[in-house]
């Protein structure tokens, strides 16, 4: 095939385009600008708040209103589609029979002046667009049935009556219910589609039928693991809570999921059930792991005025030999306080071994060396600890060990050596929602710790603790929350002279009492420096306030008291008051507490300050 080219003078062609504009402007005739039509949305209230908030939610007029302006032909199909909107939203609130008029500049969308008028409508002021609301009367649900072969139990979970307002969220959400009791009832290829829902405009009424198909009933099939690198099958499928030959159950599912995230070796947990059975009329279950990095160190600061500046760094090993054994080895140095006479530090290894023995026991072991110059005394000591921790349910746990230490105290110009053998003991509780920043639940812990003590002079004796706290939401918002924390402890069995001075109940810091200095209070020596005692109690109450996004206010009164021989509650108490404020972060709350004493010690301060990361308790 042969093309023809035409060549025309490159002058003739300039002109010829000159031309050919000229002749499209003159077709054209006289143009309008298309500049966007400023304007402002009204929605006539209906009287139920949660309608009026759908109403608004599905507008584009309003969502679209900055973000995409639009001329005045656009600004009335926005306005028509907005009408088919609003007839959705008020359907699925019941309503439907109701009506929508909107109009723009007191112009009806199908008046025939409203396109003369837009092209006319000057920038300023805005053309207002008004919508009003006849909602007619609200349709309540008629016939509710269930179609096909379920068994006899499952229409109880419908929650669902004849009677009741006919919202579209009620019935999806009946609908989801249906589907969530059948695969419970080991059904997993269960299936119910969207409900058949019939009008009955003469009665106001809506009858509604489902229709699922339940599908065969199964068990659990095969199970597999995708994604270990590190970590043992074995382990894992010993640790699991799932097993083949069980009736398939969602909830024992991601029950099992669940306490796999929760040894802290993989960082994404996944069950994905197959979508078919398998020959044998099972449902294979396949586990996809995503292991955490194997190491990590993690550094922490924290100020007081009392403790000064203490700087701890970590280094963790999540999964030492493969079966979720942990290896955390840390170092803490204290720099200097009012409460501290010189700078300190503290050396540790911890070794945790998960299941150990039996299922939900840990194997703890921990070495620690704690060089610390205190007001009330100087301490080198070497500290061990054999134990067994045993969760017992998802809130209780108990503990069981032996410890040893080894130890050299110099206090009041005395420098004495104590050996330790101990048997620690622990009853734990804890409901509360999160770890540095509760809003509700409650945390408490017994403590019981026969000891014998071989120094100068020997002697044997039991301290016990009961320490707890409490968190509630006023207003369910996790917002405005009321702290409360207590402390009870004794050591029975010797006096206070009796006892090594680190095992002597103090009082003061951030721990018990702000506003003293740490370890102030209770009986003194002559010099003004701690004694210790055999008896302590304290109590605070703290009330957090978030503000402002991010932020928030704490208010709060500590009160304790330490007795030198005799029981709780009955020495001298000193009670600190303080106000606080907080910076939410993703990791925990930033702390700033200032408190001061309202019995300020003799030599005391006038006002402590606490920083560090998490709420006070």
């Amino acid at each position: 095939m042969h093309r023809l080219r035409i060549l025309i003078p490159t002058a003739a062609r300039w002109l010829a385009i000159g031309l050919l504009a000229m002749a499209a402007a003159i077709m054209a005739g006289p143009s309008h600008a298309a500049d966007p039509q400023p304007y402002t949305v009204t929605l006539k209230p209906t009287g139920d708040g949660a309608l009026d908030a759908a109403l608004q939610g599905s507008s584009t007029l309003i969502s679209l209103q900055q973000s995409a302006p639009v001329g005045g032909f656009a600004l009335t199909e926005r306005a028509r589609q907005d009408s088919r909107r609003f007839l959705t939203a008020l359907h699925s609130f019941g309503y439907y029979k109701a009506k929508v008029v909107t109009t723009i500049a007191g112009h009806p969308l199908d008046d025939p002046g409203l396109p003369s008028m837009l092209d006319a409508a000057p920038a300023n002021p805005p053309l207002e667009v008004a919508v009003s609301f006849d909602l007619g009367p609200r349709f309540r649900l008629g016939k509710v049935t269930i179609s096909g072969q379920v068994p006899p139990d499952i229409a109880g979970h419908l929650n669902l009556e004849s009677g009741q307002p006919a919202m579209s969220a009620d019935v999806l959400a009946a609908q989801g219910r249906l589907l969530a009791a059948l695969r419970a009832d080991g059904y997993p290829m269960a299936q119910v589609p969207v409900p058949i829902a019939l009008l009955h405009p003469d009665q106001n009424l809506l009858d509604v039928e489902f229709q699922p198909d339940a599908g065969p009933k199964a068990d659990i099939g095969p199970i597999t693991f995708t994604g270990l690198k590190n970590m043992n099958e074995s382990f894992v499928r010993r640790r699991l809570l799932l097993h083949q030959g069980e009736q398939y159950s969602p909830q024992a599912i991601e029950q099992a999921r669940a306490d796999l995230a929760s040894i802290g070796v993989f960082s994404v947990v996944r069950a994905v059930p197959a979508n078919a059975l398998d020959p044998e009329g099972q449902l294979p279950i396949n586990f996809d792991l995503t292991e955490r990095p194997l190491h990590a160190v993690d550094a922490t600061v924290a100020y007081s005025t009392d403790l000064g500046v203490n700087f701890s760094t970590s280094w963790h090993d999540r999964n030492l030999f493969g079966n979720a054994e942990q290896l955390n080895l840390t170092a803490a140095a204290l720099l200097g306080g009012d409460a501290i006479t010189k700078p300190g530090y503290n050396i540790g290894a911890q070794f945790l071994k998960p299941d150990f023995l039996m299922r939900d026991q840990t194997l703890e072991a921990d070495v620690n060396a704690v060089d610390q110059s205190l007001q009330a005394y100087d301490q080198r000591a070497l500290l061990e600890k054999i134990a067994l921790n045993r969760k017992l349910s998802p809130h209780w746990s108990v503990s069981l060990g032996l410890s040893a230490e080894q130890e050299s105290i110099l206090q009041q110009d005395v420098t004495r050596d104590y050996n330790l053998i101990g048997i620690p003991a622990s009853l734990k509780y804890d409901s509360t929602d999160n770890l540095l920043n509760p809003t509700k639940g409650i945390r408490a812990a017994l403590f019981a710790t026969p000891t014998y003590s071989m120094g100068t002079p020997s002697a044997a004796f039991l301290i016990m603790q009961l320490s707890g706290s409490t968190y509630f939401d006023i207003f369910n918002d996790g917002r405005s929350i009321i702290a409360v924390r207590g402390l009870v402890g004794e050591a029975s069995g010797v006096d206070v002279f009796g006892l090594p001075p680190d095992q002597r109940f103090y009082a003061g810091g951030s721990g018990t009492v702000r506003g003293y200095r740490y370890q102030t209070l209770g009986p003194q020596f002559p010099d003004e420096k701690p004694t210790g005692g055999t008896a302590i109690s304290t109590g605070t109450i703290e009330f957090r306030q978030r503000i402002l996004g991010n932020y928030g206010v704490v208010g709060f009164i500590d009160a304790g008291q330490v007795r030198s021989n005799g029981e709780p509650f009955s020495g001298n108490w000193h009670e600190g008051a303080g106000i606080g404020a907080r910076y939410y972060t993703s990791i925990g709350p930033i702390r700033l507490d200032f408190a001061v004493p309202l019995n300020k010690l003799p030599g005391g301060d006038s006002f402590e300050v606490y920083i560090g990361i998490g709420q006070a308790f």
